[in-house]
């Protein structure tokens, strides 16, 4: 039998707390903690119980940390071990198989995979990881090989691992940002094929883990309704909408985004496809250039607004209403009558209700009326876990605008 991971220790939450995790939540925050006892070390797993002594699960510690634990399992019974890691890793792999294209998806996603703090995303054969949660950070390694482990097994072999682990809010789990290669040094530069379209995705220089693979069932869910369209794409980061709009046989594409380095991306992605006379790109503040298109009278006959989260932090989110109000309204009078609109919001604390309340407001400004299509939210490889609402975040609207008569 493998050794035990879980240490002599133990939290005692306050009387009436615990409410997240007893409702299938995935954190223990420190204001719902009345004590600690035992001998144990921050990043070390202990056991979790409820004010009157009933057992509630096994979780990652850390004193440093406003998310004080992060419940790993639930069940007494079971011993958190290296086979314990094994198999849940082992099971996000399998759960990936059945529901999405594997040559390049999210493999685990942290708390939704109860593995709380670490993200794996898969291209082709390079892995990406980001550690966020000092526990989760000390089995990074053991996680890795076993994840590699798993997919020998079904003959992919992984040729490299990058580490993306340099997002700020490592410094509130007591974690120094991280970034570069684990292991052998490969090429950066990795080419993959989703929905058709080929991209080269930079790992160590590409936002996130590289790639925003969340939207994969939404960019193919465009590419049949821009079929001999004039189509505009803000925010297009990589190309991503424009790219499949292209591929579904837009008569011309305009991609916006306010980074030169995504448009850089985007030229080099739109040439590697064979689409650069269709799909075009401009290096401009998309709240700017907006304004200005409509100055000038330009109709499109599909509108795409796929913005950066607004807010990241529920303090912001009055700002980020009036921003998504905004970003809306513009990109709505920008449609032809009988047009598409595709928007989406990927902050947690934009809740579907929130999202849809805005854009119906900024339908109301700009004179529109909207038929919906579709919703969706982020792909399956991202599943949303009941009770952690952190893990659903992205909200994707398709609407057909007509002006109002």
């Amino acid at each position: 039998m493998a050794e035990s991971l879980v240490k002599d220790g133990k939290v005692i939450l306050k009387k009436g707390e615990g409410r997240t995790i007893k409702s299938g939540g995935a954190w223990v925050f420190d204001n719902e903690i009345a004590s600690m006892e035992g001998n144990f070390e921050d990043g070390d797993i202990i056991q979790v119980e409820d004010f009157d002594g009933f057992f509630l699960g096994y979780g990652f510690i850390n004193s440093r940390s406003k998310i004080r634990v992060r419940m790993l399992s639930r069940w007494r019974k079971a011993p958190i071990d290296a086979d314990f890691i094994r198999e849940r890793v082992r099971k996000a792999w399998d759960y990936r198989k059945k529901v999405i294209d594997t040559s390049s998806c999210r493999v685990i996603f942290g708390e939704a995979d109860w593995l709380p703090g670490i993200v794996v995303d898969k291209y082709e054969d390079i892995l990406v990881v980001e550690s966020l949660a000092l526990g989760i950070d000390r089995l990074k390694m053991m996680i890795l090989e076993f994840l590699k482990e798993r997919l020998a097994e079904d003959g992919i072999r992984i040729r490299g691992i990058y580490e993306r682990s340099d997002a700020p809010v490592r410094r509130k789990e007591g974690l120094a940002p991280v970034k570069g290669f684990i292991g052998e040094e490969f090429d950066p530069n990795v080419e993959i094929c989703e929905n058709g379209v080929k991209y080269i995705v930079d790992v160590a220089n590409g936002q996130k883990t590289g790639f925003f693979l969340d939207q994969k069932m939404n960019r193919l869910a465009m590419q049949p309704l821009c079929k001999g369209a004039r189509v505009l794409d803000c925010f297009t980061h990589m190309g991503t909408f424009a790219l499949n709009a292209g591929l579904g046989g837009a008569r011309e594409v305009t991609g916006v985004d306010i980074s030169e380095f995504a448009v850089k991306e985007a030229e080099r992605n739109a040439r590697l496809n064979g689409l650069d006379q269709t799909v075009k790109f401009v290096c401009a503040n998309v709240l700017d250039y907006l304004p200005e298109l409509e100055k000038k009278g330009e109709k499109y006959d599909v509108v795409i607004l796929d913005p950066p989260a607004f807010t990241k932090s529920r303090e912001a989110t009055k700002n980020a209403i009036r921003g998504y109000r905004e970003i809306n309204m513009r990109g709505l009078k920008l449609v032809k009558d009988g047009g598409i609109l595709a928007t989406c919001s990927c902050s947690h604390f934009m809740t579907q209700e929130l999202f849809t309340k805005t854009i119906a407001e900024a339908a109301r400004s700009a004179h529109k009326r909207l038929r919906q299509i579709q919703f969706n939210t982020q792909g399956p490889d991202h599943p949303i876990l009941w009770g952690a609402g952190d893990s659903y975040y992205l909200k994707f609207y398709i609407f057909e605008v007509s002006d109002e008569k």
